[in-house]
């Protein structure tokens, strides 16, 4: 259950990473929505790690901490090529594959 509350909490952090990308691009009303999404995707996040690290079969802190931000990062950098238009490159898309594979590495020595 723990490596669930970790990889929803990584989902979480992409949230929070486009909402802010999203905000700055918005103005008015649907700035503030973002700002909200922003807060509720960073909470969440946040508390799945907690929870994630913590009961009966708590994920190792470092192990845990680099899983969750490296679910984040990766899924930043795809929403960001998906729906900001960066820019993809060979070499971007092989540091993305490499963080994904050293992801699934600290889960099978976990």
């Amino acid at each position: 259950m723990n490596w669930i509350y970790l990889i929803v909490g990584g989902l979480f952090e992409a949230g929070f990473s486009a909402s802010l990308a999203k905000a700055g691009q918005s103005d008015g009303l649907k700035f503030w929505l973002y700002i909200g999404a922003f807060l509720l995707s960073v909470g969440l996040s946040m508390f799945l790690l907690y929870k994630a690290m913590s009961g009966d079969n708590a994920i190792a802190v470092g192990t845990a901490y680099t899983v969750w931000a490296g679910i984040g990062a990766a899924l930043s950098v795809v929403c960001g090529i998906v729906f900001f238009g960066d820019a993809v490159s060979f070499w971007r898309i092989f540091f993305l594959t490499t963080l994904i594979l050293s992801i699934i590495g600290l889960k099978i020595v976990s």
